[in-house]
């Protein structure tokens, strides 16, 4: 268990201001004193931490006080492109790793200067910068402070998986209480109590989505979405379009073509799959494909998708819906070539990931 009395003494120099509000609000002093007093007693196996209080509860100089040397507040971001940003003793593939991990898994943004980010993207940013220091703990202040709420959520559920996946410690610091059950964390404190609550060897389950799909005949969503795709912005309108929603806001696109084959005839291939990059991380990508596939499924279809994104191709992997068919560069030889033959963008120039649902 550890225990602190921390006491915090301000005593401004006597200007006209000053001495003007001493005597407005007959104050009795100019100094000002505040204390905090509390106890953490963290249980011995940990990954995530919250101290939450409103402003002015003493969150920031308790995470100081206790956690100094692991402390974050911001980075200096300076580089044309996110990616020059990052640690020097790190590899390409290191960082686009750790990106995936905290959700932040848009290439076309990886290419963008951290200006140029929203505000949802940069939390994410710091926090893969965070571990790509390779510390074992990290205390991160104004948590989800700057972002819509119901980004902040979907971005903690993130947070919390890429943490546990990378068996570090976390500590978020915030005065959003509405975060905690989306952090899913081991244990809390709470400044505006001065109490500390563990969770340890408790069930933690993510709170109810509400996650809908529809079908639309309207192709000219994709331009909401066109630019995070990966590969390219282009969008073939014979594709069936589908939309799926997250607590009633636009959270993704899907849409299926029909696979022409010299013997099968039941193949529907997925075309474009995107997430909007304040949903990414919580696993609507594979949700989306399942509901969709599914129905396709349904109708005696084969449903496939052919991909080079190396967060979904690691979550399809994982799955135990969904059957790899190939890996490697496409060939004549080794399967159907997707795409124009003429095209960059076709799958012979990359390496992809075919997958079929079982």
């Amino acid at each position: 268990m550890q225990t602190f009395d921390i006491v915090r003494k301000s005593q401004p120099n006597k200007s006209f201001r000053v001495a003007s509000i001493i005597g407005k609000f007959d104050l009795q002093s100019e100094e000002v004193v505040e204390q905090f007093i509390g106890q953490f007693d963290i249980p011995e196996q940990w990954n995530v931490g919250l101290i939450v209080g409103k402003s002015g509860t003493g969150k920031t100089t308790i995470a100081k006080e206790l956690f100094e040397n692991a402390y974050i507040t911001d980075y200096t971001y300076i580089a044309d492109c996110i990616l020059d940003d990052m640690p020097s003793d790190c590899s390409v593939e290191q960082i686009t790793s750790m990106f995936n991990a905290v959700g932040f898994s848009s290439p076309p943004s990886w290419l963008k200067p951290y200006s140029a980010l929203s505000n949802g993207q940069k939390m994410r940013v710091d926090l893969a910068h965070s571990l790509l220091l390779n510390k074992e703990l990290i205390v991160f202040d104004e948590f989800t402070s700057v972002v819509d709420r119901q980004v902040a959520q979907i971005g903690s559920f993130a947070v919390q998986k890429a943490i546990r996946k990378q068996d570090k410690k976390f500590i978020a610091v915030t005065c959003h209480h509405d975060v905690e059950d989306w952090l899913l964390p081991d244990w809390v404190f709470n400044t505006d109590t001065m109490t500390f609550h563990s969770f340890e060897g408790q069930k933690k389950n993510r709170p109810e989505i509400k996650f809908e799909i529809f079908n639309t005949a309207d192709k000219t969503i994709w331009k909401m979405f066109a630019k995070h795709h990966y590969l390219s912005h282009s969008h073939n309108n014979a594709a069936s379009v589908y939309v799926a929603l997250v607590n009633d806001q636009i959270a993704g696109f899907l849409s299926v073509l029909h696979l022409p084959h010299p013997k099968a005839k039941n193949i529907k291939k997925v075309h474009r799959l995107v997430i909007l990059p304040d949903y990414q991380g919580a696993g609507f990508g594979i949700k989306f494909l399942n509901e969709v596939g599914k129905e396709y499924k349904k109708q005696t279809y084969r449903f496939t998708i052919v991909t080079s994104a190396p967060s979904l191709i690691g979550a399809l992997k994982k799955s135990n819906e969904w059957i790899c068919k190939h890996y490697g560069r496409m060939t004549a030889k080794t399967g159907i070539i997707h795409g124009n033959n003429n095209s960059s963008n076709n799958s012979k120039n990359r390496i992809t990931a075919s997958f079929e649902l079982k």
